[in-house]
């Protein structure tokens, strides 16, 4: 007996490091992992780690400025190792290579490393080593290399002191090895710069300069140099595209009693920023310029300002340490605390963000009652980015958009992409975390939805999470609380059910900056920044079951003024202002599990909801039937 039988052969790869092949017939399918592109890459920096006498090589996930999200010409880490989180450190030695990140990648990263050539370190869990406590067995009294300026001075510092234990040193290695055998790195960003007007920015560029000059003088400083790109952004009142969805300039900049000087590529300036700069008395110099300026400084004995956790190795080689003045950046503080135009900005660009985000969610309602089952985790994502994009004063999405549908909701970090994206499933849960870029503003927002029916157990972890949303913006605080102290309140209803999330609850967000921005925060870690009236911080708990589903709900806060006809101690106390206004979805809610207080709050919530974003759906029916009945009274 004898029959045909057609066989087909596939080479798929899956991501920049792995090659599988399968042979699939109308009986079976297999899939073998038959070539691992990490080996190659791992193979030929252990030749130049040889060629170094180096036991190891440190690759960071920084580019020059210790920024969190970097160009596609920065990400080594990324090419190297396949895993694309913003977080995490690779260590390649001549026998092992290892990667550490932390709990909001766990997920990802098993799913994107090659696990032959690579070892996950998840940071934090206790059987884990340190990357010093790896390197003191793997290079024990060897050489580590790594590229000076993809390394803070801080965490330099830190390494070397614990690796000294060992007989370990950490070795400065100028070439950057992976850039040796990277033979399609993309080039460096050379993206046009635009001015933020005075309407947008509400302090000129030359006023923010002169108050950074009476910081100097106060700390007896005659430079400051700043690298961080947002600050420089900021500082300037520039913004551009060198990299995706940060609206800022590749560049360093220094200021001194008698000069403000912008390290950048002039190829980026058009004649309207060079207009601004030179009316605000900013002088430009060539990026690479830099180092030869700090070497100016460091002759004449000038005491210059930097920040060790933001500027690179390679900025303070240039200096003798009786020169440096080593603190915090004034500029991140400044930043941090918005004016009064900013903070008006940053309300009005939500309103017209949630009036984006209902109507997509309204289309995909639609869309999946009609049946349609070829929406996508990516397709989906493309269309909320066009509903942005009309909104007035767009200028990018703030992040890649998160959407999860089911499972894939339960990685923290979680990032579609095309050839493995999942259909959208009305019966499973939908977590999107997104936000976009205004010349007036930044917004983040996660939103958890069911299109279909939510189990028992949706509902009540769901619930939970709203319990401590509500409970962190509705706390009242003193003057001199950090967002460390007040992390536990948005965690205890979870803990009541034996619930946790592996990340922190709420980070700053810039003003039409990155959506990511310091130095306060709230979370388990200990942040000694207080938080003060002006301050833009996120509230998003969360709750994730590996292989079932995700559920966060993430609103931008802002701190004022709590006014009270007296105090403990005249201290002012203060309180949160929510200016995120996008409906949280009530069919997903225990009701027996709310109290009155927090009923109300939702209520209260709703209806702000309805009477800001509603007039902007005017036009929209289907979107404002949605709004109205997602926004009714429970």
């Amino acid at each position: 007996y004898q029959r045909r039988v057609r066989v087909c052969f596939i080479f798929e790869k899956i991501n920049p490091n792995i090659l599988f092949f399968s042979v699939s017939n109308p009986i079976f399918t297999k899939k073998v992992h038959v070539f691992s592109f990490s080996f190659v890459k791992l193979q030929k920096l252990r030749d130049l780690l040889k060629e170094r006498s180096l036991a190891a090589y440190i690759v960071t996930s920084d580019d020059a400025h210790m920024s969190e999200y970097i160009s596609d010409h920065d990400k080594r880490r990324h090419w190297l190792s396949g895993f694309t989180g913003s977080a995490g450190v690779a260590i390649v030695s001549l026998e092992a290579a290892a990667l550490w990140t932390d709990g909001r990648y766990f997920l990802q990263a098993e799913n994107q490393l090659d696990l032959s050539q690579w070892t996950l370190m998840k940071s934090g869990l206790p059987s884990v080593p340190t990357i010093s406590e790896w390197l003191g067995q793997v290079a024990k009294d060897s050489s580590v290399g790594v590229d000076p300026k993809l390394v803070s001075k801080s965490f330099a510092d830190d390494l070397s002191s614990k690796l000294k234990q060992t007989g370990t040193t950490l070795v400065p290695v100028e070439e950057n090895l992976v850039d040796k055998i990277w033979e399609d790195q993309p080039p460096a960003p050379c993206s046009s710069t635009i001015v933020l007007p005075i309407e947008f920015s509400g302090v000129e560029a030359k006023d923010k300069i002169t108050n950074l000059r009476a910081q100097m003088e106060k700390e007896k400083a005659d430079a400051v140099v700043c690298s961080a790109l947002d600050e420089i952004a900021w500082l300037f009142n520039i913004r551009g595209k060198d990299i995706t969805f940060n609206p800022v300039v590749l560049s360093y900049a220094v200021v001194t009693a008698d000069q403000a000087v912008w390290f950048v590529d002039s190829a980026k300036l058009s004649q309207e920023v060079t207009a601004h700069l030179e009316k605000n008395n900013i002088v430009v110099k060539e990026y690479d310029a830099i180092f030869s300026f700090l070497q100016v400084l460091n002759q004449n004995k000038k005491k210059t300002w930097l920040d060790s956790t933001k500027s690179s190795l390679a900025l303070f080689k240039q200096l003798d340490p009786e020169n440096i003045i080593q603190s915090s950046s004034v500029v991140t503080e400044a930043k941090a605390v918005k004016n009064a135009v900013e903070l008006d900005g940053f309300r009005n660009c939500h309103i017209r963000d949630a009036a984006a985000l209902v109507s997509f969610f309204a289309w995909l309602e639609e869309e999946l009652q009609n049946g349609n089952t070829s929406l996508t985790e990516v397709s989906v994502s493309d269309k909320l980015a066009q509903f942005r994009s009309e909104q007035k004063h767009f200028y990018s999405l703030s992040f890649d958009t998160i959407a999860g549908i089911g499972p894939n909701g339960a990685i923290i970090h979680y990032k579609p992409e095309e050839k493995t994206a999942a259909k959208i499933d009305k019966d499973l849960l939908f977590l999107c975390d997104s936000g976009g870029q205004y010349l007036d503003g930044t917004t983040d927002v996660t939103r958890t939805v069911h299109f279909g029916t939510p189990s028992a157990r949706e509902k009540r972890c769901f619930t939970r999470v709203l319990q401590g949303h509500i409970a962190l913006a509705n706390a009242v605080f003193p003057w001199g609380t950090n967002g460390s102290k007040l992390d536990i309140l948005a965690r205890l209803p979870l803990w009541s059910d034996g619930l946790d999330y592996r990340h922190g609850t709420g980070h700053g967000v810039g003003h039409f900056l990155n959506v990511h921005e310091g130095p306060h925060g709230i979370g388990t870690r200990e942040n000694k920044v207080f938080l003060r009236p002006g301050m833009t911080v996120t509230n998003e708990p969360g709750y994730y079951e590996d292989g079932g589903f995700g559920i966060r709900i993430e609103n931008v806060l802002v701190v004022v003024d709590a006014q009270f006809p007296k105090t403990f101690g005249d201290n002012p106390y203060y309180k949160f202002e929510t200016i995120t206004l996008v409906p949280i979805q009530t069919k997903m809610i225990e009701k027996s599990l709310l109290s009155a207080n927090e009923v109300q709050w939702l209520n209260e919530y709703h209806s702000r909801v309805w009477e800001k974003v509603s007039p902007l759906l005017s036009g929209n029916q289907k979107a404002l039937d949605y709004l109205r009945r997602e926004t009714a009274l429970i």
